[in-house]
């Protein structure tokens, strides 16, 4: 009896061993799903996201941080970045005078005050407007220029004056007009929304327009800032079919590694369906062409397909998302590129916010961008067992400005993916292009949209904790985003 009970229980032990290796064993061989070795992944941006929505710091200004940014210009100074922007806020007419924040990492933000207290008297004559529009500030001269718009809404009634300043945060001294425009003038221009930026030979250009008549771009006189020739409405860069099709909010970045100058500027309407768009040229006047040769001058039907669409309204799963994702401003900085953009919270889209992100190149010279949001993340070397796992993608399609919502897709340990038909596949190529072929019969060129596609570390801004994502275009220049879930 004895002897049966000691098999019994060497029995038991020897099959709770042959278990417990099973198991670790399965583990083991396991494709390991969070592997994130040898990466860089960037730290929490603050100690609590900030809200989307925060009925609190309506008045608070000191607690305003992102909220309330629209139009943001920003630009580098005595160690800080700094971001101009619009009079805007929820609840309230905005207290006019543009709006100032600063930061040290251009993740976190507080708010510095304004740069007047209201309309110049010149301004308001011309457009009956009480708030500041879309500036743009430029170091010139070892002083800082200040381009500001006001306008009357839903006209051409509008005007942009020019501010000086020997300090980034003042006092500033109104310099009066640089252009004005006005229903039944000689001009076809809308005097708004003015970007500022030198050209190879450091000649100071101003590139603006909206929806009325699209988008110009005109030579700066280097010792005044202001136009270079009098009344001279400058070249049309970009322009879309009619009042319906919006436009507006331009900017250009010249790029010496690609030689192009890239130009931005945002589509259809800024509550909901705004989007940021680029093409590029190797002249500042143009013409500029997308990814596929289209003109930014397309009045045809087709003008909705015009420009590669490097941002719009999205959602990843656990967020309400973000709708209104336009008028953007770019940063550049020792050879690192940045985007600003308006954001508005899927659960109330009359707060925005401003958001910034990194830009990275595509292997022929195409901005893209990452994303989530900037929180001091590094381009890097990344290895096939980096990127094994599960992924969120969002699809930013041209022709439809509408909120994209993400999908799933896991990329195996085998280069294939979890599709049912079992022919798309990955690999990673250099240090962080992840190349993925999606089957897509009948549809897709050859059968396939083939993504060449940068990955890069990021900040998960929904599910709070570090992971990558990748960014990057198809054959046909769509932009496909991504993000690695955490589990």
């Amino acid at each position: 009896m004895k002897n049966k009970s000691q098999k019994i229980i060497m029995g038991l032990v020897i099959l709770f061993i042959l278990i417990l290796g099973i198991v670790y064993g399965s583990k083991s061989f396991a494709p390991k799903k969070n592997d994130y070795s040898g990466v860089e992944l960037p730290a929490a941006p603050q100690v609590e996201p900030i809200l989307n929505v925060n009925n609190d710091i309506l008045y608070k200004e000191d607690e305003w941080t992102t909220n309330f940014t629209h139009d943001a210009a920003l630009i580098k100074a005595d160690d800080w970045y700094y971001a101009f922007s619009t009079d805007y806020m929820v609840g309230a007419t905005p207290t006019p005078g543009i709006q100032i924040r600063k930061s040290k990492d251009l993740i976190q933000w507080e708010f510095v005050g304004r740069v007047f207290d209201q309309v110049p008297s010149e301004a308001w004559e011309w457009t009956n407007g009480n708030t500041f529009w879309a500036p743009d500030v430029f170091e010139m001269n070892d002083r800082y220029y200040l381009y500001y718009s006001v306008s009357s809404v839903g006209s051409r009634n509008s005007y942009i004056g020019l501010a000086t300043s020997d300090s980034i945060e003042g006092p500033w001294t109104d310099e009066g007009a640089v252009i004005k425009s006005k229903d039944g003038d000689d001009f076809t221009v809308n005097a708004i929304d003015a970007g500022i930026t030198l050209d190879e030979k450091g000649q100071p250009w101003m590139v603006y327009g909206s929806y009325f008549g699209g988008i110009f771009i005109t030579q700066l006189d280097k010792s005044t800032g202001k136009l270079k020739y009098s009344n001279d409405e400058g070249t049309l860069i970009a322009q879309r079919k009619n009042m319906n099709f919006g436009i507006e909010g331009p900017e250009i970045m010249y790029n010496p590694e690609t030689g192009y100058y890239y130009l931005t500027v945002s589509y259809e309407w800024l509550e909901d369906t705004y989007n940021v768009r680029t093409a590029r040229s190797k002249s500042i006047t143009g013409p500029y062409l997308d990814y596929n040769d289209k003109n930014m001058i397309d009045t045809t039907d087709e003008s909705f397909n015009t420009g590669n669409k490097i941002v719009g309204s999205y959602v990843f799963d656990n967020d309400s998302g973000w709708q209104g994702t336009g008028h953007n401003g770019l940063l550049e900085e020792d050879g690192e590129y940045y985007l600003t953009h308006n954001a508005r919270p899927g659960e109330d889209i009359y707060w925005s916010h401003l958001h910034v992100r990194k830009i990275v190149w595509t292997e022929d010279g195409w901005p893209v961008v990452s994303p989530e949001r900037y929180a001091g993340e590094k381009e890097q070397a990344v290895t096939e067992e980096n990127i094994i796992g599960d992924w969120e993608k969002i699809l930013l399609p041209r022709y439809d400005d509408s909120v994209q919502v993400s999908q799933q897709i896991e990329l195996l340990e085998n280069g294939k993916t979890n599709d049912e038909s079992g022919k798309s596949h990955w690999e990673l190529t250099d240090d962080n292009l992840l190349r993925l072929s999606i089957y897509d019969p009948g549809i897709a060129p050859g059968d396939y949209w083939n993504y060449a596609l940068k990955v890069v570390p990021a900040w998960d801004w929904e599910n709070w904790n570090g992971t990558l994502v990748f960014t990057g275009m198809d054959q046909e220049g769509t932009v496909l985003w991504g993000k690695k879930r955490v589990e």
